[in-house]
Protein backbone atom coordinates (compact mmCIF):
# COMPACT_ATOMS: atom_id res chain seq x y z
CA UNK A 1 0.00 0.00 0.00
CA UNK A 2 1.55 3.10 -0.95
CA UNK A 3 1.47 6.51 1.49
CA UNK A 4 -1.25 7.94 -0.37
CA UNK A 5 -3.65 5.21 0.06
CA UNK A 6 -2.60 4.75 3.93
CA UNK A 7 -3.05 8.38 4.74
CA UNK A 8 -6.75 8.47 2.83
CA UNK A 9 -7.01 4.76 5.04
CA UNK A 10 -6.43 6.68 8.34
CA UNK A 11 -8.80 9.95 7.63
CA UNK A 12 -11.28 7.16 7.25
CA UNK A 13 -10.85 6.18 10.27
CA UNK A 14 -9.78 2.34 9.59
CA UNK A 15 -7.57 1.07 12.58
CA UNK A 16 -5.74 -1.15 11.27
CA UNK A 17 -4.67 1.68 8.96
CA UNK A 18 -3.49 3.41 12.14
CA UNK A 19 -1.91 0.38 13.32
CA UNK A 20 -0.31 0.07 10.33
CA UNK A 21 1.35 3.94 10.45
CA UNK A 22 2.27 4.02 14.13
CA UNK A 23 4.33 0.73 13.18
CA UNK A 24 5.85 2.17 10.15
CA UNK A 25 6.74 5.60 11.92
CA UNK A 26 8.35 3.33 14.99
CA UNK A 27 10.60 1.51 12.54
CA UNK A 28 14.03 2.37 12.23
CA UNK A 29 14.60 0.93 9.05
CA UNK A 30 16.07 3.88 6.58
CA UNK A 31 13.21 2.69 3.84
CA UNK A 32 10.44 3.03 6.41
CA UNK A 33 11.65 6.52 7.83
CA UNK A 34 11.57 8.13 4.15
CA UNK A 35 7.77 6.11 4.21
CA UNK A 36 6.97 7.32 7.62
CA UNK A 37 7.89 10.69 6.58
CA UNK A 38 6.29 10.91 3.11
CA UNK A 39 3.02 9.80 5.14
CA UNK A 40 3.25 12.80 7.59
CA UNK A 41 3.17 14.88 4.83
CA UNK A 42 0.34 13.74 3.39
CA UNK A 43 -1.68 14.02 6.77
CA UNK A 44 0.25 17.55 7.61
CA UNK A 45 -2.58 19.97 8.34
CA UNK A 46 -5.11 17.24 8.91
CA UNK A 47 -4.36 17.12 12.48
CA UNK A 48 -4.40 19.44 15.96
CA UNK A 49 -7.84 19.46 17.26
CA UNK A 50 -7.35 16.99 19.80
CA UNK A 51 -6.39 17.67 22.96
CA UNK A 52 -3.14 16.00 24.27
CA UNK A 53 -3.00 14.99 27.72
CA UNK A 54 0.22 13.96 29.31
CA UNK A 55 -0.13 11.55 32.10
CA UNK A 56 3.01 10.49 34.28
CA UNK A 57 3.53 9.11 37.98
CA UNK A 58 5.13 6.02 39.81
CA UNK A 59 4.65 2.43 39.30
CA UNK A 60 1.69 1.20 41.17
CA UNK A 61 -0.10 4.52 40.99
CA UNK A 62 -2.86 3.21 39.29
CA UNK A 63 -2.18 4.91 35.88
CA UNK A 64 -3.84 1.98 34.08
CA UNK A 65 -6.81 1.94 36.14
CA UNK A 66 -7.17 5.22 36.07
CA UNK A 67 -7.06 5.79 32.40
CA UNK A 68 -9.28 3.11 31.62
CA UNK A 69 -11.97 4.37 33.97
CA UNK A 70 -11.38 7.97 32.43
CA UNK A 71 -11.45 6.52 29.13
CA UNK A 72 -14.51 4.89 29.15
CA UNK A 73 -16.01 7.80 30.86
CA UNK A 74 -14.94 9.78 27.75
CA UNK A 75 -16.55 6.76 25.24
CA UNK A 76 -19.22 7.17 27.27
CA UNK A 77 -19.58 11.14 26.47
CA UNK A 78 -19.33 10.07 22.57
CA UNK A 79 -15.52 10.98 22.51
CA UNK A 80 -13.05 8.92 20.83
CA UNK A 81 -10.26 8.46 22.99
CA UNK A 82 -6.71 7.04 21.61
CA UNK A 83 -3.84 5.97 24.40
CA UNK A 84 -0.48 5.50 23.59
CA UNK A 85 1.20 3.66 26.33
CA UNK A 86 5.09 3.44 26.48
CA UNK A 87 6.00 0.72 28.24
CA UNK A 88 10.26 0.56 29.10
CA UNK A 89 12.58 -1.56 27.25
CA UNK A 90 14.57 -4.48 28.47
CA UNK A 91 18.14 -2.67 29.12
CA UNK A 92 19.52 -5.90 28.42
CA UNK A 93 17.31 -8.01 25.74
CA UNK A 94 15.01 -4.74 24.56
CA UNK A 95 12.09 -6.45 24.94
CA UNK A 96 9.17 -5.18 26.60
CA UNK A 97 6.32 -6.49 28.21
CA UNK A 98 3.42 -4.32 26.44
CA UNK A 99 1.24 -5.52 28.95
CA UNK A 100 -1.28 -1.95 28.53
CA UNK A 101 -4.34 -3.56 26.41
CA UNK A 102 -3.73 -6.84 29.59
CA UNK A 103 -4.48 -3.91 32.32
CA UNK A 104 -7.17 -2.00 29.91
CA UNK A 105 -9.76 -4.71 29.30
CA UNK A 106 -12.54 -3.00 28.79
CA UNK A 107 -11.17 0.08 27.06
CA UNK A 108 -9.39 -2.06 24.88
CA UNK A 109 -12.77 -3.54 23.71
CA UNK A 110 -14.73 -0.04 23.12
CA UNK A 111 -15.14 0.95 19.69
CA UNK A 112 -14.65 4.38 20.49
CA UNK A 113 -11.55 3.82 21.96
CA UNK A 114 -7.72 3.01 20.68
CA UNK A 115 -4.89 1.61 23.04
CA UNK A 116 -0.90 1.74 21.39
CA UNK A 117 1.64 0.00 23.71
CA UNK A 118 4.81 1.01 22.66
CA UNK A 119 8.37 -0.12 23.57
CA UNK A 120 10.45 2.94 24.97
CA UNK A 121 13.87 1.20 23.64
CA UNK A 122 15.79 3.20 26.47
CA UNK A 123 15.06 6.55 25.22
CA UNK A 124 15.23 9.41 27.55
CA UNK A 125 12.41 10.01 29.26
CA UNK A 126 10.54 6.77 28.91
CA UNK A 127 8.45 7.79 25.93
CA UNK A 128 9.25 6.53 22.99
CA UNK A 129 11.02 8.64 20.38
CA UNK A 130 8.26 8.39 17.79
CA UNK A 131 5.30 9.06 20.10
CA UNK A 132 4.78 12.56 18.58
CA UNK A 133 4.92 11.29 15.20
CA UNK A 134 1.99 9.03 16.79
CA UNK A 135 0.18 11.24 18.24
CA UNK A 136 -0.14 13.32 14.65
CA UNK A 137 -1.41 9.75 13.35
CA UNK A 138 -4.41 9.14 15.88
CA UNK A 139 -5.51 12.44 15.56
CA UNK A 140 -5.62 12.45 11.53
CA UNK A 141 -7.78 9.67 12.37
CA UNK A 142 -10.02 11.76 14.52
CA UNK A 143 -9.63 10.99 17.95
CA UNK A 144 -10.58 13.70 20.19
CA UNK A 145 -8.62 13.23 23.00
CA UNK A 146 -4.76 11.57 23.21
CA UNK A 147 -3.58 10.45 26.62
CA UNK A 148 0.54 9.63 26.83
CA UNK A 149 1.18 7.62 29.37
CA UNK A 150 4.97 7.10 30.17
CA UNK A 151 6.56 5.12 32.47
CA UNK A 152 7.19 7.54 35.28
CA UNK A 153 10.96 7.40 35.30
CA UNK A 154 13.59 10.03 35.68
CA UNK A 155 12.90 12.90 32.93
CA UNK A 156 9.78 11.06 31.57
CA UNK A 157 7.91 14.22 32.89
CA UNK A 158 9.87 16.68 30.77
CA UNK A 159 9.68 14.97 27.75
CA UNK A 160 5.97 14.35 27.75
CA UNK A 161 4.98 17.93 29.02
CA UNK A 162 6.93 18.78 25.38
CA UNK A 163 4.26 16.74 23.65
CA UNK A 164 1.04 17.47 25.23
CA UNK A 165 -1.37 20.50 25.65
CA UNK A 166 -1.79 18.99 29.70
CA UNK A 167 0.59 17.48 32.38
CA UNK A 168 -1.25 15.28 34.62
CA UNK A 169 0.35 14.07 37.97
CA UNK A 170 -0.99 10.74 39.16
CA UNK A 171 -0.36 10.55 42.78
CA UNK A 172 -1.12 7.86 45.25
CA UNK A 173 -1.98 9.01 49.09
CA UNK A 174 0.36 8.68 51.69
CA UNK A 175 0.90 9.80 55.05
CA UNK A 176 3.89 12.64 56.46
CA UNK A 177 6.67 12.74 53.81
CA UNK A 178 4.97 12.31 50.75
CA UNK A 179 6.04 15.57 49.43
CA UNK A 180 9.73 14.62 50.23
CA UNK A 181 9.58 12.10 47.25
CA UNK A 182 8.28 14.55 44.44
CA UNK A 183 11.15 17.08 42.93
CA UNK A 184 10.23 20.50 42.64
CA UNK A 185 10.49 20.80 38.99
CA UNK A 186 7.94 18.09 38.34
CA UNK A 187 5.70 20.25 40.53
CA UNK A 188 5.77 23.38 38.49
CA UNK A 189 5.25 21.27 35.22
CA UNK A 190 2.01 19.60 36.42
CA UNK A 191 -1.03 21.49 35.60
CA UNK A 192 -3.26 18.94 37.80
CA UNK A 193 -2.21 16.44 40.36
CA UNK A 194 -4.38 13.93 40.75
CA UNK A 195 -4.77 11.91 44.22
CA UNK A 196 -6.02 8.27 43.16
CA UNK A 197 -6.74 5.66 45.31
CA UNK A 198 -9.30 7.85 47.29
CA UNK A 199 -11.27 5.47 48.23
CA UNK A 200 -12.22 2.51 51.18
CA UNK A 201 -9.61 3.16 54.04
CA UNK A 202 -7.41 5.95 52.29
CA UNK A 203 -10.02 8.51 51.64
CA UNK A 204 -9.03 10.48 54.31
CA UNK A 205 -5.35 9.86 53.73
CA UNK A 206 -6.06 10.91 50.02
CA UNK A 207 -7.88 14.02 51.31
CA UNK A 208 -5.42 15.19 53.24
CA UNK A 209 -2.35 13.93 50.55
CA UNK A 210 -4.47 16.37 48.44
CA UNK A 211 -4.31 19.32 50.70
CA UNK A 212 -0.80 18.81 51.10
CA UNK A 213 -0.03 19.00 47.51
CA UNK A 214 -2.24 22.15 46.81
CA UNK A 215 -0.39 24.04 50.06
CA UNK A 216 2.60 23.14 48.09
CA UNK A 217 1.30 24.37 44.68
CA UNK A 218 0.09 27.65 46.49
CA UNK A 219 3.62 28.24 47.04
CA UNK A 220 5.22 28.00 43.63
CA UNK A 221 5.30 30.60 41.20
CA UNK A 222 2.32 31.37 39.29
CA UNK A 223 2.60 31.07 35.58
CA UNK A 224 1.59 33.14 32.92
CA UNK A 225 -0.32 30.56 30.85
CA UNK A 226 -2.20 29.27 34.12
CA UNK A 227 -5.47 31.30 35.20
CA UNK A 228 -6.90 32.00 38.78
CA UNK A 229 -6.65 28.43 40.76
CA UNK A 230 -4.49 26.81 38.66
CA UNK A 231 -2.43 24.31 39.02
CA UNK A 232 -4.61 22.43 41.56
CA UNK A 233 -4.97 19.43 43.12
CA UNK A 234 -7.94 17.17 43.22
CA UNK A 235 -8.80 13.37 45.10
CA UNK A 236 -9.99 11.11 42.45
CA UNK A 237 -10.72 7.34 42.51
CA UNK A 238 -10.58 5.79 39.32
CA UNK A 239 -11.81 2.25 41.00
CA UNK A 240 -15.01 3.54 42.19
CA UNK A 241 -15.07 6.08 39.39
CA UNK A 242 -15.32 9.09 41.71
CA UNK A 243 -14.27 12.42 40.80
CA UNK A 244 -13.24 11.79 37.13
CA UNK A 245 -16.10 14.09 35.89
CA UNK A 246 -14.73 17.15 37.89
CA UNK A 247 -11.24 16.18 36.61
CA UNK A 248 -12.10 16.30 33.30
CA UNK A 249 -14.20 19.71 33.41
CA UNK A 250 -11.12 21.24 34.97
CA UNK A 251 -8.98 20.12 32.20
CA UNK A 252 -11.27 21.26 29.52
CA UNK A 253 -11.60 24.52 31.44
CA UNK A 254 -7.78 25.02 31.83
CA UNK A 255 -7.48 24.11 27.63
CA UNK A 256 -10.38 26.48 26.67
CA UNK A 257 -8.71 29.46 28.65
CA UNK A 258 -5.36 28.99 26.94
CA UNK A 259 -6.77 28.82 23.97
CA UNK A 260 -8.85 31.54 24.59
CA UNK A 261 -5.22 33.76 25.82
CA UNK A 262 -3.10 32.47 22.96
CA UNK A 263 -1.22 30.24 24.82
CA UNK A 264 -2.26 27.02 23.50
CA UNK A 265 -0.98 28.00 19.69
CA UNK A 266 2.14 29.32 20.71
CA UNK A 267 3.17 26.15 22.93
CA UNK A 268 2.36 24.09 19.97
CA UNK A 269 4.43 26.25 18.10
CA UNK A 270 7.26 26.19 20.62
CA UNK A 271 7.37 22.30 21.15
CA UNK A 272 7.18 22.08 17.33
CA UNK A 273 10.53 23.84 17.29
CA UNK A 274 11.27 21.63 19.88
CA UNK A 275 11.08 18.35 18.08
CA UNK A 276 12.84 19.50 15.23
CA UNK A 277 15.80 20.04 17.40
CA UNK A 278 15.55 16.97 18.67
CA UNK A 279 15.24 15.06 15.33
CA UNK A 280 18.69 16.74 14.52
CA UNK A 281 20.11 15.78 17.98
CA UNK A 282 19.09 12.34 16.87
CA UNK A 283 20.27 11.85 13.69
CA UNK A 284 23.42 13.24 14.56
CA UNK A 285 24.33 10.72 17.26
CA UNK A 286 22.49 8.24 14.80
CA UNK A 287 25.48 8.86 12.24
CA UNK A 288 27.76 7.53 15.16
CA UNK A 289 26.37 3.57 14.66
CA UNK A 290 27.78 3.44 10.95
CA UNK A 291 30.72 3.42 8.60
CA UNK A 292 34.32 5.43 9.61
CA UNK A 293 32.46 7.35 12.22
CA UNK A 294 31.26 3.76 14.30
CA UNK A 295 35.25 2.67 14.08
CA UNK A 296 36.81 5.75 15.23
CA UNK A 297 34.58 5.65 18.40
CA UNK A 298 35.42 2.37 19.18
CA UNK A 299 38.78 2.50 18.69
CA UNK A 300 39.26 6.05 20.91
CA UNK A 301 36.82 4.49 23.59
CA UNK A 302 39.06 1.34 23.73
CA UNK A 303 42.20 4.05 23.91
CA UNK A 304 40.21 5.33 27.18
CA UNK A 305 39.13 2.58 28.64
CA UNK A 306 42.84 1.31 28.48
CA UNK A 307 43.99 4.63 30.48
CA UNK A 308 45.94 5.84 26.78
CA UNK A 309 43.98 8.83 26.60
CA UNK A 310 41.70 11.22 28.51
CA UNK A 311 37.68 11.61 27.81
CA UNK A 312 38.05 15.15 26.87
CA UNK A 313 40.91 14.54 24.20
CA UNK A 314 39.30 11.55 22.82
CA UNK A 315 35.28 13.33 22.78
CA UNK A 316 37.73 16.29 20.85
CA UNK A 317 39.09 14.16 18.23
CA UNK A 318 35.92 11.95 17.61
CA UNK A 319 34.25 15.48 17.44
CA UNK A 320 36.72 16.95 14.75
CA UNK A 321 37.00 13.57 12.66
CA UNK A 322 32.92 14.36 12.45
CA UNK A 323 33.40 17.68 11.12
CA UNK A 324 35.94 16.90 8.03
Amino acid sequence: MNTSDLAQKILDRDRRALSRAITLVESSRADHRVQATALLDELRGQSGSAIRIGLSGTPGVGKSTFIESFGMMLTGQGLRVAVLAVDPSSSRSGGSILGDKTRMDRLSRDKNAFIRPSPSRSHLGGVARRTREAIELCEAAGFDVILIETVGVGQSETVVAEMSDLFILLMAPAGGDELQGVKRGIMEMADIILVNKADGDLKNAAIRTCADYAGALRLLRKRTQDPDGFPKAMPVSALEENGLQTAWDEMTELSEWRKDNGHFTSRRAAQQRYWFEEEVRQSLLAQLDHGDAKTSLKRLGDQVAAGDLSVSKAAATMLKALKT
